[in-house]
């Protein structure tokens, strides 16, 4: 089974409703594990309060809002396992997204969560991680070596200037909203890596990907790892991971269900 891992609350809706809606148009038989067992909502002001004048390009797009309000009445999404209910003997592959409001430390320090990420990538399952997501991976450790599963990876995240871009046009009236660490994403998925080269922050105006055009989207992929920076590369993002689920099917056989 392929299983997206949720924090409690506060996720971006774009980063899960379009990976979803990609793998469940597809047959792909997706889970859901959130830290209690408990459903989780996205963040409310990316889907509901807004950013006031600054709406029009800070909150969800209505075609991946629709994908994410399409999740939330799946009845698999309101049945979340929790992570320590999640098997690893059925487990196919693993999809985090991101997210920057207070609710994301809830997966981002859960050493539950943690190991896993490190589960997944040690035994080379399709993971996809964007945004914040790949703070999950930074975190997670290769119990055999101690150092991060993404030392040796190539991938990205959000960038430093997205990060800090965003909370310096909001910070005068919502704070620290958009810094969830002091240290930005990629300083600490920097520091997790075996060369900074390996990181890769794509162009330094990222375009919006869409259901039409994915290809405006940036993505690193390393084998079956695949990472994104933020919800405009959620399109391409999504339209890779899929592939990587369905080439694993066509080899093994799995037809992304759990085995009894």
């Amino acid at each position: 089974m392929i299983v997206f891992l949720l924090p409690s609350s506060d996720y971006d809706p774009t980063e899960a409703g379009v990976p979803w809606a990609a793998l469940r148009d597809a047959g792909v038989h997706v889970r859901f594990a959130t830290p209690d067992g408990r459903t989780a909502l996205a963040d409310p002001r990316l889907t509901d309060r807004g950013f006031s004048w600054l709406s029009p390009w800070l909150m969800t797009r209505e075609g991946p809002l629709a994908a994410y309000r399409r999740m939330t009445e799946d009845p698999l999404f309101q049945a979340p396992l929790s992570y320590a209910e999640v098997d690893h003997d059925t487990l196919t592959g693993l999809f985090v997204p991101g997210g920057h409001a207070p609710g994301m430390r809830t997966m981002l320090e859960n050493t539950r969560a943690q190991r896993l990420v490190a589960h997944a990538m040690v035994n080379d399952l399709p993971v996809g991680a964007v945004c914040h997501g790949v703070l999950l991976a930074a975190r997670a450790k290769d119990p055999a070596t101690g150092l991060s599963v993404l030392h040796g990876k190539r991938t990205t995240a959000l960038t430093r200037s997205l990060e800090l871009t965003a909370w310096n046009l909001t910070r005068f009236w919502l704070g620290d909203y958009y810094r969830t660490y002091r240290r930005t994403v990629q300083s600490e998925v920097l520091a997790a890596l075996a060369d900074p080269s390996d990181f890769v922050s794509g162009p330094p105006l990222p375009r919006r990907d869409t259901a039409r055009r994915p290809r405006r989207g940036f993505t690193v992929q390393d084998g079956n790892y695949v990472s994104a920076r933020w919800p405009g590369d959620c399109h391409r993002l999504a339209m890779q991971y899929l592939a990587l689920v369905q080439d694993r099917r066509s080899r093994a056989g799995d037809s992304g269900r759990p085995r009894h």
